[in-house]
């Protein structure tokens, strides 16, 4: 065996054993005349300005305290005027609320006040079953009424005259029954006419008002209407003796014999002896 077969020797590597690199060599100091110099390893930076930077920290979050206090006082003034805010629409809600319910209040009643449909529908029924010639006859009763004053008699008979209106006695009758009158105000108006353009006596008009060739009205009418009526009987006579004596050239005694007459004007006594007193007045 020689002696680099020999193991364990000193200075002759094992190949058996597993080989190592050696280690990195320590970083050397010394001078530069030795040979060995090498740069000692800086010291970290110490860190500068630290205690600024908490007391800006601390400066951001005051300031962000401020910031969140104020927007909770504007949020909260907001609330307050959201909330009388509310209440204002509220009030003018329920106003008008009341106001609708009256307005429609209102128009129920009108409403009700109106006819149904079912009313209007029989009142024309009941106008499209009047014949024709029974709607002219009242139109034409209810012009006698209005303009000449006639009795009911006087105008059932007007109607179903062959000289007059010739209507049949049944659309005559509808028409007097149905025709808007005041009897005894046409009674009335009648005397007054009597009196005022013919100047008759008080029985002379009663008689002319109830007679069948006259007016025709009844008894109860035409005493209304002698009862009511303003008319100055004495001048009546005085007018009718005046008449009597100019048309007809008739003496003081015969005037005041047809003043008195039953079948001449009828005046009282009284009223035709002022008459004839008064005669050249």
């Amino acid at each position: 065996m020689s002696q680099s077969d020999q193991p364990g020797q000193p200075g002759t590597p094992d190949p058996q054993l597993p080989q190592h690199s050696p280690p990195p060599s320590a970083p050397q100091y010394g001078t530069p005349e030795q040979g060995q110099f090498t740069a000692p390893p800086a010291e970290p930076p110490k860190k500068k300005g630290k205690g600024k930077f908490i007391a800006a920290g601390c400066g951001c979050l005051a300031l962000l305290a401020i910031g969140i206090a104020g927007c909770t006082a504007v949020v909260a003034m907001n609330g307050d005027d959201e909330t009388d805010a509310s209440a204002e629409t509220t009030a003018v809600s329920e106003e008008g609320t009341e106001e609708t319910t009256e307005e429609v209040t209102e128009e129920q009643a009108a409403e009700e006040d109106q006819p149904t449909e079912e009313e209007v529908t029989e009142e024309e029924a009941a106008e499209e079953d009047v014949p024709s010639d029974y709607a002219s006859a009242l139109t034409q009763a209810q012009s006698y009424s209005d303009t000449m004053y006639m009795s009911e008699q006087g105008i059932f008979d007007q109607l179903t005259s062959e000289y007059g209106g010739q209507f049949s006695d049944e659309a005559a009758q509808y028409a007097i029954e149905n025709v808007d009158a005041d009897w005894n105000a046409n009674a009335l108006a009648s005397a007054e006419s009597y009196s005022d353009t013919l100047h008759m006596s008080q029985a002379g008009i009663f008689d002319q008002l109830t007679s069948e060739y006259g007016e025709q009205f009844t008894e109860e009418q035409a005493q209304y209407a002698v009862d009511t009526i303003d008319a100055d009987w004495n001048a009546n006579a005085l007018a009718k003796a005046k008449e009597y004596q100019e048309t007809m050239a008739m003496s003081p005694d015969a005037i005041h014999e047809q003043l008195t007459s039953e079948y001449g004007e009828q005046f009282t006594q009284e009223q035709a002896d002022y008459a004839i007193e008064n005669l050249d007045s």
